[in-house]
């Protein structure tokens, strides 16, 4: 595999990183990036949409101090990952299942490369549902946690209607690349505030994303097309119609939730007769890159969860 570009300077993660350049099986270049040598296992990250490999440093390097070893993916259409559209920042993706191939990738590449096992998935976000549907799909992973599992598109009942049939047309109309009424080709977090955001209630960690784009703007994607919008519709449908597999699955979501819909997370939830839902007080969409005592509990949490052991405390 060829080496891939890595930008240290803005990742904050552990020294020993390096950039893997994959081909997914419909020929999309990929980047990804593993830290390997964690005697517990390796943490495979899945990340949410718009989001990039430097975003998990921090969360990397906190995994490594736990003893795990750790691997993250840009998706196509994201990152240095091959953009899918005339217009690269714009989010799009052809149809959603595609997001499986390029799982297949990264999991081949660390066969490959003899990454510890077990393997375990932390899946945020938009990488929540395309690791759902790799965990129906018998995914080499021991143990998964979600965290903002994007099992659901909030919409309000008289636009979801409207959101299918604009998704519908939008294909035959020629208006697929088209961004979703809403968004802008700007990345949300370098054109809105820190107060009032949706994502953190940690200052630093929310210039820390920011920061990471404004460096390499190479890095940035704006909002969705109408496509991406009727494909990720379809696949959360999909996915909250299947009985939740049989697999050990730990899943966080905060009080104050905005991005996802929270009660599609609870639904499936409820089923999983092998998962358990931490509900954090006070947290926002990105847990992990929340105030500093709900991350590190979030973290400590997560580590003995992979690891098997018990742990009936909730984050705050």
């Amino acid at each position: 595999m060829e080496r891939a570009p890595l930008y240290h300077d803005v990742a904050d993660a552990p020294d020993g990183g390096e950039g893997l350049w994959l081909r997914a099986a419909d020929d999309v270049r990929l980047r990804a990036a593993i830290w390997p040598g964690g005697a517990r296992g390796t943490v495979i990250v899945f990340p949410g949409r718009t989001e990039f490999v430097e975003k998990y440093g921090r969360t990397v390097h906190a995994l490594q101090a736990r003893g795990f070893a750790a691997a993250v993916i840009d998706w196509r259409g994201q990152g240095l990952s091959d953009r899918l559209a005339g217009d690269r920042v714009l989010g799009h993706v052809h149809l959603f299942r595609d997001y499986q191939h390029d799982a297949q990738a990264l999991f081949g590449a660390l066969a490959s490369l003899g990454l510890p096992e077990p393997w375990y998935l932390l899946a945020h976000s938009m990488g929540g549902a395309i690791g759902l549907r790799a965990l129906h799909e018998a995914a080499p992973v021991a143990r998964s946690v979600f965290t903002g599992p994007m099992w659901g598109i909030d919409l309000s009942a008289a636009m979801r209607p409207v959101a299918w049939a604009v998704g519908w047309a939008s294909r035959p109309l020629g208006l697929a690349t088209r961004y979703a009424p809403g968004t802008e080709p700007r990345n949300y977090l370098l054109s809105a505030a820190f107060e009032g955001n949706t994502l953190t209630g940690d200052a630093e960690m929310f210039d820390y994303m920011a920061r990471q784009m404004r460096a390499y703007p190479e890095l940035e994607l704006g909002g969705p097309s109408l496509r991406w919008v009727h494909e990720a519709l379809r696949e959360t449908r999909a996915l909250g119609a299947l009985a939740p597999p049989a697999h050990p699955a730990l899943t966080y979501l905060g009080s104050r939730e905005q991005v996802v819909c929270t009660r599609a997370v609870r639904r499936i939830m409820a089923r999983w007769q092998t998962g358990r839902l931490r509900e954090v007080p006070g947290g926002q969409h990105e847990i992990l890159m929340e105030r500093r005592g709900i991350r590190d509990r979030a973290i400590d949490e997560i580590a003995a969860f992979f690891a098997g052991e018990e742990d009936d405390q909730s984050p705050a």
